[in-house]
């Protein structure tokens, strides 16, 4: 048995992925407030988690992996996927505690459920493997968004960091940035004004030029090459390698 951990099940890229892997055969565990509807069959179940009390990842988290654990999977694959676009705005105008709910999803999260799953799947007779969900905007700055790209910039780092930490064969963490994807963030951020997103105009100009891409078609790619194939570990893969 093979098994995934996908977080942001609920719809856009997370959903697709699930899906992708269920029909690969994958016992898949979807991580999220809510699931997509089209996720169902006996290897799919939804841990209901808000991420953003990623304090509570332990406690809420920590019996389902169990769970998976004690399944003794061939192979158990972690997909830090979800994240939340806003809020948006230049820094100076944002709420503080809008900027600490976003983090908590957006890194947070990611962490706390990534030092989750090592701690769980320890053993090293197991092939196991961190993908996180990363962007161009962990290194290209996207006025208005500096709270996204922050956190993609903290992802990336964390697969650097698994990769100088892990030294067993068995385990591998990368990173993928998937591209622009046609999913609800993208429609967001092109509805923002200039003056809350002053790089707006970007995200308008990936819409008008056809330069979106379905989930799913990402999605399939992803599973093909990076949950199934050969992976570097430490490694940063875009979509155009895929």
């Amino acid at each position: 048995m093979h098994a995934a951990i996908v977080t942001g099940v609920s719809r856009g890229l997370g959903a697709a992925l699930a899906a992708a892997l269920l029909q690969r055969g994958f016992t898949v565990l979807g991580v999220g407030r809510s699931s997509h509807a089209d996720l169902r069959g006996a290897n799919y179940a939804l841990a209901q988690f808000d991420l953003a009390e990623a304090a509570r990842t332990d406690d809420v988290l920590g019996p389902e992996l169990a769970r998976l654990a004690a399944k003794r999977p061939a192979s158990v694959c972690l997909i830090n996927n979800a994240a939340v676009v806003g809020p948006v705005g230049t820094l100076g105008k944002l709420a503080a505690k809008d900027v600490a709910a976003s983090l908590a999803v957006n890194l947070a999260a990611v962490v706390t459920l990534t030092n989750l799953f090592c701690r769980t799947f320890a053993d090293a007779a197991m092939l196991r493997r961190v993908i996180n969900v990363s962007s161009g905007a962990a290194t290209n700055t996207l006025p208005g968004e500096a709270l996204y790209c922050v956190a993609k910039a903290g992802m990336e780092m964390l697969t650097r960091s698994l990769a100088a930490e892990e030294h067993a064969p068995t385990f591998r963490a990368i990173t993928v940035r998937p591209g622009v994807i046609d999913t609800d963030m993208q429609t967001f951020a092109r509805s923002q004004s200039p003056e809350v997103l002053p790089s707006v105009e970007l995200f308008k100009g990936f819409h008008r030029d056809g330069r979106l891409v379905p989930p799913d078609t990402v999605a399939a790619k992803i599973v093909d090459k990076l949950v199934v194939g050969e992976v570097e570990h430490g490694r940063t893969y875009t979509y155009q390698e895929l």
